[in-house]
């Protein structure tokens, strides 16, 4: 366990996973900018998925929407509204997933939530409510998004540098969909840009009251 704090208390009588599946998810995993050689298959994006999608929301309301960029042609559009320095490891990356917040989520809360599908004209006359809603849990989603990956095996670069009016003309026109993250998947290749950067020890981070 590489990481500061694994060495600071025996993390591992206070997991109810193994070593193996704490270094996979956390000590050991690193973003990643370069990729091993083979592509993703649909059925590993449909394993992350499903992991993803039980990430708690308020109201189990799942705001979160991916679309998975693959073609070379969908490819080059997504790159175009990348920053600089995000251009050429999206253009390399195995997979790359843009992923965006629905505002209309509250039409599935027949679905997602019947308990509260009353609510659903409430939410229909209230954009800020659906908007920021829809982004504070689609957030919650995204780290579960990033853990999945990792679960199977993928490295994931989560990039917030992009264009994201470009992004949404390109990929979420006609819709309620708004991009608020992009990320990198893709098998690592073992490089390391650089030593792990210094994580927030308990006493910096967290207060109890």
């Amino acid at each position: 366990m590489s990481v500061d704090v694994a060495s600071e208390i025996n993390l591992q009588d206070e997991l109810i996973v193994d070593s193996e599946a704490a270094a996979a998810l956390f000590l050991e995993a690193r973003t990643a900018n370069s990729w091993a050689e083979g592509e993703i298959p649909e059925e590993t994006l449909e394993a992350v998925y499903a992991l993803t999608r039980m990430a708690p929301t308020a109201m189990n309301i799942q705001p979160l929407r991916i679309t998975w960029v693959r073609s070379p042609e969908a490819r080059e559009r997504l790159v175009a509204h990348m920053a600089d320095g995000n251009k050429a490891k999206t253009l390399t990356a195995p997979m790359v997933a843009v992923l965006s917040y629905d505002t209309d989520w509250h039409e599935l809360m027949p679905t997602t939530a019947p308990h509260a599908a009353g609510m659903v004209p409430t939410f229909a006359a209230n954009d800020a409510l659906r908007q920021g809603m829809g982004a504070n849990n689609a957030h919650i989603q995204a780290g579960f998004f990033i853990m999945a990956a990792r679960a199977a095996g993928l490295a994931a670069g989560p990039m917030g540098g992009f264009d994201a009016a470009g992004i949404d003309a390109e990929f979420n026109e006609g819709t309620q969909r708004k991009a608020f993250l992009v990320v990198n998947l893709g098998r690592p290749d073992g490089i390391v840009d650089r030593e792990r950067l210094h994580r927030l020890d308990f006493d910096a981070a967290t207060a109890t009251v």
